[in-house]
């Protein structure tokens, strides 16, 4: 055992397939009938968002779709693929290549009682419109004594992805969720991205739905009362994605993923993670995590963000300043929690390095998280580890 799980954390492959980590979690003959009740059907995420959006426009006329090329062209990702066939010019809105212009339009309409959804290409190119998302959408109802609300979605891909560099690598979860007045969605799964984004559209808020442009491809499976027409996610509350007793992994996004294939790997050891899937930054759901670390007496955040200010960060504080640190044993008091994130990678001048392999040899990996676990737990290792060793693994 020792030998496998070195050789997955040097490789840092994929070399574990997760078979069960998207069915519902229970028993088994529980599971089994609510299978009979609801087949499980394949969706892609990016399909989950479009049926999503398709069906709120169909449900509210004041619903409408604005963005770069989400109308002709079927969308930079193929997410809006086939909305402007059916819903014509005055519903699918391609824009110039002007994020500040198109996203003040969308406020302003929101502000005039329609139901904008505005498409960022990418969420880097949203600081181009930052002052319309935050002084113009998230404050608007607090200065308007709440007489003036936004309801409002701004939505697309986040975070890093395939060969895109510095620029175009940022995860934007901690920059929006600082700002009062917004909600902060960061969907994994299909069942995340469908059931979010419906109750985005609905929420009378302005949302920042943050999504992930290497999950738009991938299929999870969903039971038919997960593709119902009036199936929604309440914001603000997290997921259990997995059971456990040993430590607690909290993520957002594609890292749930990793947290699970991660949790996995340490089950073969027994130690049981247990694996909370975020879904909502702001509001965070801090009483489930609290739950959860009060159990488990360990806890470890796993994000794609920078070091400095993160989600986890957040995550920390309010565990070490609440109930799950004054009511837990004397060990959650005496250890503290664990950070898993994007490492800021720098060269010498003072640039991100382009070097074969990044972002991904900069981001969490989930060879990662079992050795963090063993560093918070201050238990040596299944095997001989050279310090070095922990500057290497990715």
């Amino acid at each position: 055992m020792a030998s496998s799980l070195r050789s997955f954390l040097r490789s840092g492959k994929n070399v574990f397939l997760v078979l069960g980590r998207r069915r519902f979690h229970g028993s088994g003959s529980a599971a089994v009938q609510q299978e009979k009740l609801f087949p499980l059907l394949h969706v892609t995420v990016r399909d989950a968002l479009n049926q999503a959006m398709d069906e709120e426009l169909e449900r509210d006329e004041r619903v409408f779709l604005m963005g770069e090329e989400v109308a002709q062209y079927d969308g930079a990702y193929k997410v809006s693929r086939g909305l402007w066939k059916k819903y014509g010019d005055k519903r699918i809105i391609d824009t110039p290549i002007s994020e500040m212009g198109f996203a003040g339009i969308a406020v302003g309409a929101a502000m005039a009682g329609l139901r904008p959804i505005c498409e960022f290409m990418t969420f880097n190119f949203s600081m181009q419109a930052i002052d319309q998302v935050i002084n113009s959408a998230a404050k608007t109802y607090y200065m308007s004594a709440g007489q003036q609300p936004v309801p409002i979605v701004f939505r697309g891909p986040n975070g890093a992805s395939a060969g895109v560099a510095a620029q175009h690598s940022q995860c934007f979860a901690a920059w929006y969720a600082h700002c009062p007045g917004l909600k902060v969605v960061s969907p994994w799964n299909s069942e995340d991205a469908r059931g979010l984004l419906k109750s985005a559209i609905r929420d009378d808020n302005p949302v920042v739905f943050l999504e992930n442009e290497l999950m738009y491809g991938v299929s999870f499976e969903m039971t038919e009362e997960s593709q119902s027409k009036d199936f929604t996610i309440p914001i603000g509350k997290a997921k259990v994605e997995r059971q456990g007793s040993h430590v607690t992994l909290v993520s957002h996004s594609r890292y749930v993923g990793h947290c699970l294939d991660a949790a996995a790997v340490l089950a073969k050891e027994g130690i049981e993670c247990e694996v909370i899937n975020l879904r909502t930054i702001r509001p965070m759901d801090v009483e489930s995590i609290e739950a959860s670390v009060m159990k488990t007496n360990h806890l470890v955040t796993v994000e794609g963000g920078w070091p400095q200010f993160g989600v986890g960060a957040e995550i920390c504080a309010r565990v070490m300043e609440g109930d799950s640190r004054t009511n837990s044993p004397t060990h959650l008091k005496e250890t503290p929690p664990c950070k898993s994130r994007a490492a800021g990678v720098w060269n010498k001048s003072g640039m991100f390095s382009t070097s074969k392999g990044w972002p991904f040899r900069a981001f969490p990996q989930k060879s990662w998280l079992s050795l963090a676990f063993h560093i918070l737990s201050q238990s040596a290792p299944p095997f001989p580890l050279e310090p070095l060793e922990l500057l290497t693994t990715h």
